[in-house]
């Protein structure tokens, strides 16, 4: 099958020709049909964070398809599912996060595209436990997205303690910011667009934003206050210093800060306005299986859509190119027929 592979850090992904995966007990093969391409692919590529992947490696964890060949002990799946490989690989089943319904904390999860090979492929296996069916009638590209930059979001404003009608803010309007915003709206609030480009803000506003602002032409946490007094909630997918500690200082008292980015950096917290103010710092990281089915149904009823453009598997390297120069207005999906 035709994949592409991480061969070494920093250098550019090769389109080759590798083996179909061989199925274990309860795995599924599924043909992939589209695969979003999320800034996690570019740090895995990279060797960015400090577990690295064990190279070679096939990224991808937006995969989704059709369910070509089921292994023994697959009983809730058959062929011809449509059916989509999410972040959380898998996970052990039997810790106390899994227990209690937390498994994206599971220490012993396998992640797509990142601890085993993902979905820039042809095909690619998975446990039939861990993968959610994508509903009838829903695109394959258009719904790829949902599987990491919608359940990520959507779980961030879950844990954020607002509630309809509050103030939200969301840093950064890309593959994951563009997608927040509309599971805010949906989810009944009111929500501020924080970006440092033009066109992201455009497309904020087109996507329901009630208030947007440009940090480079104005100071976010001044304009913020000034207009409704603080946020209840600030969503951060940014990748910079910068904007975490904007979303941080824009949260009103008694209000919550969630931290969805990971930049290669660290994040100062002032302890003193954090205990004056009763401010909550709260790291947020995918979501369980339930919340991706949930944050599906908000796609089928059409509450939420991606902001998409698709390319072919062998562009993948032009498209780092302009993930890292800030030029993805929403998200791009590799289609692979």
């Amino acid at each position: 099958m035709k994949a592409a592979v991480v061969n070494e850090f920093n250098q550019e992904l090769e389109i080759k020709e590798v083996p179909i995966p061989e199925l274990a007990y309860g795995e599924i093969l599924v043909k992939i049909k589209a695969c979003g391409v999320c800034h996690t692919d570019l740090h895995a590529a990279h060797g960015d964070w400090p577990v690295k992947p064990t190279l070679p490696l096939i990224p991808g964890h937006e995969g989704v398809g059709i369910i070509e060949k089921v292994a023994e002990g697959v009983t809730s799946l058959k062929v011809g599912d449509r059916v989509g490989i999410p972040w959380l690989y898998s996970a052990c089943g039997e810790c106390e996060y899994c227990l209690t319904g937390r498994e994206t904390l599971c220490p012993d999860q396998l992640n797509a595209g990142y601890s085993v090979n993902g979905s820039y492929a042809e095909y690619c296996k998975a446990p039939a436990k861990y993968v959610v069916k994508v509903p009838e009638g829903q695109d394959f590209a258009e719904v790829s997205p949902i599987f990491c930059a919608g359940v990520t979001t959507y779980k961030a404003l879950k844990i954020s303690g607002a509630k309809p009608g509050d103030w939200v803010a969301i840093y950064g309007i890309g593959g994951l910011g563009h997608v927040a915003l509309q599971y805010a709206k949906a989810m009944g609030f009111n929500v501020i667009a924080v970006d440092i480009q033009d066109d992201k803000l455009e497309l904020a506003k087109e996507l329901g934003a009630d208030i947007t602002i440009n940090g480079m032409k104005a100071d976010p946490i001044e304009d913020i206050k000034k207009k409704v007094g603080g946020v209840q909630a600030a969503i951060s997918v940014a990748v910079t210093k910068k904007a975490f500690e904007q979303a941080y200082s824009s949260v009103k008292r008694g209000g919550t800060l969630v931290v969805v980015g990971l930049p290669n950096d660290v994040l100062p917290i002032p302890i003193f306005d954090t205990v004056l103010n009763g401010i909550t710092v709260k790291g947020s990281i995918v979501g369980t299986r339930k919340d991706l089915m949930e944050a599906l149904e908000f796609a089928k009823q059409g509450k939420v859509k991606t902001n998409i453009e698709t390319k072919p598997l062998k562009e993948i390297n032009e498209i780092f190119q302009r993930m890292e120069k800030g030029q993805i207005n929403g998200r791009v999906v590799l289609t692979l027929e």
